[in-house]
């Protein structure tokens, strides 16, 4: 392994993008407490001296790294140059695997914020086993997509005090701001687009990374109808069509496998507070996978994203003010049993008799809660790597950070993880 001496703790790469902005900004806020040393890196030197400018006016010799997607050699001297990179380039599919090339020829560690399943899935498949010999973590979905929902279930799997069967996230948004406006960045609409235009790429895929199936596990968790009602969330839900759950069952089988944990069964779904915002929802996403389906539809979105979208996501971005005052819940419904028998494949003879509630809440979820998830990631890897699975490798991040302090960290830092009911029947 490198002797890690003289380099930065971590640069962030695409520094100049709409996510990378405010990562800088959280690593100037973060550095002040943490103490750790850090960079930026992207093509233009003038673009990078203004976001440190504008975004960490506070911060002094901050170092300035050229580096550009369609150069390698210039990839690897920026990744010689970290512990860690704070990968921001997204789409991942097109821009993400370069990065991890040039990270595992420098053995220097990798997290990003991608949701896009096709391109982690992908990345496991084919660089598992390199990052492990270079003794590197490779981490996506280190945002809002996963953190909240992964390590939730980490922390009920911690709390349940048994053996948990199934667990069901119901994820919430709301703002108290009177502003309005888009919600998402373009960047994360052409995400969504191809990762729904690629959806069919992952059936051969996964039959390649997980030869070996999960041992079946009873009873069933059965997905809930097209919209339903449910005590732990108010309002009306449909199944989320986001990265989550294949992000937490990717954590589980790995937990199955590497330690003999029982694997938990999950489904994912999201609440509207009423059914026209359901309808309106389900509406613009049948046009969104309708035009997914072929080049031309794709076209179509990316170049009408505000139109295509109801508004939700525009070139500019959401405003400070909408970011500043939006917020997120994930409740996680966990079914199972109070006693934990021997071996992970063995079968409960009784029905489940405990049920448990956790929370996860948190403000600014795609610009903010995000920002500080990934760099607490990538602190978490320089700090506990001792705690950490394999000596390296591509994983998620509860498989990755799950027996880490990372849980605490994020409740120091916006998170809150919460135990809401607990009940033993």
């Amino acid at each position: 392994m490198y002797i890690m001496t003289e380099r930065l703790d971590l640069v962030i790469f695409g520094a100049t993008g709409f996510t990378g902005k405010y990562i800088v900004r959280e690593a100037e806020r973060l550095a002040k407490d943490k103490h750790f040393t850090w960079g930026v890196a992207g093509r233009r030197k003038d673009a990078l001296e203004a976001v440190l400018k504008e975004f960490a006016p506070e911060s002094e010799n901050i170092k300035i790294i050229i580096a550009d997607l369609k150069d390698e050699e210039s990839l690897k001297k920026m990744a010689e140059q970290a512990k860690v990179i704070v990968n921001c380039c997204g789409p991942y599919r097109f821009y993400g695997e370069p990065v991890i090339k040039a990270c595992i020829a420098a053995q220097t560690h990798h997290v990003d914020v991608s949701g896009e399943p096709q391109y982690m899935e992908k990345m496991q498949l084919e660089y598992n086993k390199k990052a492990q010999d270079a003794g590197v973590y490779i981490i996506s979905a280190c945002g809002f997509d996963s953190i909240p929902a992964d390590l939730g279930l980490i922390f009920t799997q911690n709390k349940f005090e048994g053996d948990v069967n199934s667990v069901e996230t119901y994820l919430n948004f709301w703002s108290k701001s009177n502003v309005g406006g888009a919600l998402l960045h373009y960047g994360t609409w052409e995400s969504a687009v191809y990762g729904l235009h690629h959806a069919n790429e992952l059936r051969g895929l996964r039959s390649k990374l997980f030869p070996e199936k999960l041992p079946e596990l009873k009873p069933k968790l059965k997905t809930k109808g097209v919209v339903h009602r449910s005590a732990i969330s108010e309002g009306w839900s449909v199944v989320f069509p986001g990265a989550d759950r294949s992000v937490c069952l990717r954590s589980q089988r790995f937990l199955f496998q590497k330690y003999k944990q029982r694997p938990v069964q999950v489904q994912a779904y999201v609440t509207f507070k009423s059914l026209f915002q359901v309808i309106q929802t389900v509406l613009v996403g049948s046009i969104f996978t309708l035009l997914t389906k072929t080049q031309f539809g794709c076209n179509l979105l990316l170049k009408y994203p505000k139109f295509f979208s109801g508004g939700m996501a525009s070139h500019e971005g959401p405003k400070p003010e909408l970011m500043e005052n939006s917020h997120f819940s994930v409740t996680l419904f966990a079914k199972g049993w109070t006693d934990k028998l021997s071996e992970p494949t063995d079968q409960h003879k009784d029905a489940p008799n405990k049920e448990m509630i956790t929370k996860v809440t948190g403000t600014n979820p795609g610009y903010g809660a995000t920002c500080t998830s990934v760099l607490l990631s990538a602190l978490t890897i320089l700090k506990e790597s001792d705690k950490m699975p394999d000596n390296g490798g591509v994983l998620p991040p509860g498989a990755a950070l799950g027996k880490t302090s990372m849980i605490d960290e994020l409740a120091k830092n916006g998170f809150k993880f919460e135990v809401i009911s607990s009940i033993e029947k």
